[in-house]
């Protein structure tokens, strides 16, 4: 609990260092810093299980969703059994979302499936790693998957700086034919629109109930901003609390901030965890 609000995080980064890029080694130290990175890290550069959750404790998050990412071209690979021990360790804390690469991944269900039956309590596609637009018709036997045992779909919805990045698969458009030929499927987009599309996130979480906003990677202080053209406190009640842990200052701050910009306490409580329970079928303990 976070000032007596339960506080769900569902966009962390928990990879072991020796399977990523130096680009992704240096954003976590640029964004995040240093003394985390020690902190939760062990000599082998694997994320240790009893210093990430005694960390998730300090920072007061109930529960913590962490990302598994097959993207070698751009960030290299975070492999869902590399989370295993930190699911492992506090399973009422920590949950995995599985990522699948139709580059690498065939049958796409299949490994969507494994990765379920793994822990995985949700399917997260990343477009601008893996250089496929989200409504390529590869990626559909995964969506069907999603639909048919009710997990959510996360997309990543915004511009990267990683190299080897498309950041025209970012655009929220490709969306539109995966939205109506799956009519009862939950998407979260992943960082909101970040760079040219927060309109386009905006106006499409607004005008179906299926879609969220999933604020990791947005500095509170710059949502109004990046939202102006949107009725506020419409809007703050379709959007999901997630950092893009390391690459923050720190998760109970950027929580805090985000609470103080909400127009009442229910609205709070949906964005910091309510909303995040319903989409994700969660079910927490507080």
């Amino acid at each position: 609990m976070l000032d007596g609000r339960p506080l769900v995080d569902v966009h962390l980064h928990a990879a072991r260092l020796p399977t990523l890029k130096p680009a992704w080694r240096q954003w976590a130290h640029d964004f995040g810093g240093t003394p985390v990175l020690e902190r939760v890290y062990d000599a082998e550069g694997a994320v240790d299980p009893v210093r990430f959750d005694a960390y998730l404790e300090e920072e007061r998050v109930d529960i913590a969703l962490v990302l598994a990412e097959y993207s070698p071209k751009v960030t290299g690979i975070q492999p869902i059994e590399d989370l295993l021990p930190l699911t492992g360790h506090n399973p009422g804390r920590v949950r995995a979302i599985a990522n699948v690469n139709p580059h690498l991944h065939y049958p796409v269900e299949e490994e969507l499936q494994r990765q379920i039956e793994l822990g995985a309590v949700a399917c997260k596609i990343h477009p601008v790693h893996a250089g496929v637009a989200a409504n390529d018709r590869s990626l559909y036997p995964a969506y069907e998957l999603c639909q048919s045992l009710g997990i959510p779909l996360v997309v990543h919805c915004g511009t990267s700086i990683f190299p080897g990045s498309s950041n025209s698969f970012a655009d929220p458009i490709h969306l539109d034919d995966v939205l109506r030929d799956f009519r009862r499927l939950n998407i979260a987009l992943a960082h909101g629109g970040r760079g040219w599309w927060y309109d386009a996130a905006a106006f499409m979480a607004l005008s179906d109930e299926r879609v969220w906003i999933e604020l990791s990677g947005l500095p509170p202080s710059r949502l109004r901003e990046y939202y102006a053209r949107h009725n506020w406190d419409r809007l703050v009640r379709r959007m999901i609390f997630g950092t893009d842990w390391p690459g923050i200052p720190g998760i109970a701050k950027n929580a805090r901030a985000i609470a103080a910009l909400c127009p009442d306490e229910e609205t709070a409580a949906l964005v910091l965890a309510g909303n995040a329970v319903r989409v994700y079928n969660l079910k927490p303990t507080w």
